[in-house]
């Protein structure tokens, strides 16, 4: 039994199909089908139950799934153990939601690069769904995410940071009840298949504050433009690290009641790289702290 046929099997539980495990592995369907049947002989049990349509794990099936993932962890991770580096180096795929591109993700990654310049970060972003999806599939090692109602099973959530929802407005709006504002103005809405956008939405629902939609869009950056331009409004999370140079723009808060974004790491609970994934929380943690306290004395010292 190799490495190479516990790899598939885990890549079929993952994919759910032969055909879309064989893209996974980048071999044909026929070849994982063989793969599987060799495994199965090899073991003495039946791991599939191909009375249907797509062939499904069988619950011994499962069960030396569930044990194949711990091997195939153990195994990735042998080099890195013996050579001490705790997979400090090559490369990692973190997934991060568009919001964070711009001033959290660059000022961690940043961070991470000069304590570990040998470690690599390729960064995809993607909304929070895709991203907890990516990760049960293996398209990411971690993922920075904003923290839904309920996390699959199998994955770890590390908080970051929490970030509350607040009023944006153009310089021609000159009122300042955020209800009153809401109700008059165009309402740029941010995605509603994004977290936020639901956490929006219900906010909205929950005060009966009816609004009057001119747009909806994902990209913080677009969302800032439209309304700089006074095209509209919108309700947005307030970045725990705000970009360089920000839009000028009044902000305004939503009340003590207000919606929280709460900003995480995501990963999978048996992740081989576990020592690089606490490095990337450490590096995303000490970004908040600095900007914080970069924020702090920058008052300090206009007062």
């Amino acid at each position: 039994m190799s490495i190479r046929l516990l790899k598939t099997l885990v890549a079929v539980a993952d994919h759910k199909t032969f055909s879309a495990a064989a893209d996974a592995v980048f071999i044909t369907h026929a070849a994982v089908s063989q793969q599987m049947r060799t495994l199965e002989t090899e073991l003495g049990i039946q791991l599939f139950d191909r009375s249907h349509r797509t062939p499904e794990l069988t619950p011994l099936g499962r069960a030396v799934v569930a044990r194949a993932r711990k091997l195939v962890a153990e195994y990735d991770n042998l080099v890195p153990s013996v050579l001490g580096d705790d997979g400090l180096t090559g490369e990692v795929v973190l997934g991060a939601v568009p919001t964070t591109l711009i001033g959290l993700a660059p000022l961690s990654m940043s961070i991470l690069r000069a304590q570990f310049p040998d470690l690599r970060v390729r960064i995809t972003p993607a909304l929070t769904s895709a991203l907890l999806s990516g990760l049960d599939r293996g398209h990411y090692d971690v993922a920075i995410v904003t923290k839904p109602v309920l996390m699959p099973l199998g994955l770890v959530f590390l908080e970051i940071a929490e970030e509350p929802l607040h009023l944006i407005t153009g310089s021609e709006v000159t009122e300042t009840d955020p209800v009153k504002i809401l109700e008059t103005q165009p309402f740029i809405r941010f995605n509603r298949d994004a977290v936020v956008g639901t956490l929006i939405e219900t906010w909205l629902q929950e005060n009966g504050i009816r609004v009057s939609e001119a747009m909806e869009l994902e990209n913080l950056e677009a969302i800032s433009s439209m309304v700089h331009a006074n095209l509209g409004v919108s309700i947005v999370p307030r970045p725990c690290v705000s970009r360089p140079y920000a839009i000028p723009l009044n902000r305004l808060t939503l009340g003590p009641k207000a919606p929280m974004r709460v900003l995480g790491l995501a990963y999978r609970k048996e992740h081989p790289k576990l020592r690089v994934i606490e490095e990337i929380h450490a590096a995303l943690l000490r970004a908040v702290n600095d900007h914080a306290a970069g924020s702090a004395a920058e008052k300090s010292e206009a007062q």
